[in-house]
This record gives C-alpha cells, structure tokens and sequence, in this order.
C-alpha cells in the first residue's frame, strides 16, 4: 500500500464532525503515546490502534507520524507565537507574559509532552521557523539590536524558560513565571540599551 495514493489532504480542512472526531481521537493517541515514549519508539499501528481507528484510516488523514508531530507543533506554536511575540511590541510585558504563561499552565500536559518528551526538537526548530517570519515584520524600540536577533532571542529564551518550568516536581506560580519570563526574557530584549 502506498500512503501518498490514500492521503486526503482535503481532511485537514473538511468540516464533516466524523472527519474531526477521528482526527481529534488520532491527535489525543499520538500525544498519550508521546507521553510515555520517544517518537522514534513509536509506530503508526501503535497509534491508529490507540485511535481505534484502521491502520489506512490514519495515512488518509497524515503522511506519516511525523507529519501528524509537525502539524500539532505547528498549531501549538503559532497559538503560543500570538501570544508570546506582541510583548515584543507593547509596553505593558508584564500581561503579555502573564497571557502566554497562563495558556501553557492550562494546557500543561500537551505542551509538557511537546517541550520535554519525544517532540521537543520538532517544536524548538518549528518555534523558531514560524518565528524568524514574524521577526521580519518586528520593530522592537531596541535599536541597537537586529530585529531577527531580537526575536531568537526570545523565542529561544521562552522555549527554554517553559521547557525548564513544565519539568519542575513543584513548579512555581504562573504568576511567578510571568515576572521571571518578561525580566529575564523580555526586558533585555525590548528595551533601549
């Protein structure tokens, strides 16, 4: 069977509710699977039988795990983009932390599972890619530092802030972890030298 003849790329769009539920169940069985275990230790049986859906079912809705991987990533990031780059652009950072970190505390287990299991390379290099688009359009009141350089930074600085916090047994307040994400993230980055 050749997967390329039965991916239906139109399923990633359609509005048909048997098309959602099935890619929602494919998504929720892939994430319980990279919870317990790398990527790479993971099949694609594995997690149409998790789905409870048929081997073929999962190559008409994904090329291949990896894609299904990107795809989760690429959403994840581009919510979390939205919510972490305007601080790059307001003056009032401290909310704009506090949005960002607030969305990662309430969806705690999907990005526990994308920042510090099998997915984490995945997401960093997708984080980073969807970033450096936005960094062209940036124009932060730091003038001395490049706009693209900028926007690594922080990226790079948010991805390792949270990867960090969703590990901690205990982890501090969501209100804690704003202040310390805009001080030492932020802060360095948006103002004038």
């Amino acid at each position: 069977m050749t997967q390329g003849k039965i991916y239906r790329a139109d399923y990633s769009t359609a509005k048909d509710a048997r098309v959602h539920q099935t890619r929602a169940a494919i998504r929720k069985a892939f994430l319980k699977l990279l919870d317990k275990k790398p990527l790479e230790q993971i099949t694609v049986r594995e997690i149409a039988s998790a789905a409870s859906v048929g081997y073929t079912t999962f190559f008409r809705h994904h090329t291949s795990k990896e894609a299904l991987l990107n795809e989760i990533a690429a959403t994840e990031i581009k919510h979390l983009i939205e919510l972490a780059l305007p601080v790059l652009g307001t003056i009032d950072t401290r909310n704009a932390a506090l949005a960002m970190c607030g969305y990662v505390a309430e969806h705690r287990a999907l990005w526990s599972t994308l920042l510090t299991g099998g997915a984490s390379n995945v997401l960093r290099e997708e984080f980073i890619r969807l970033s450096l688009q936005v960094a062209a359009s940036w124009n932060g009141n730091n003038k001395r530092l490049p706009p693209e350089l900028g926007v690594i930074l922080v990226t790079s600085g948010t991805i390792e802030l949270l990867a960090w916090w969703l590990k901690q047994k205990n982890p501090i307040a969501v209100e804690e972890l704003a202040i310390i994400f805009d001080k030492t993230v932020v802060s360095p980055v948006v103002s004038d030298w």
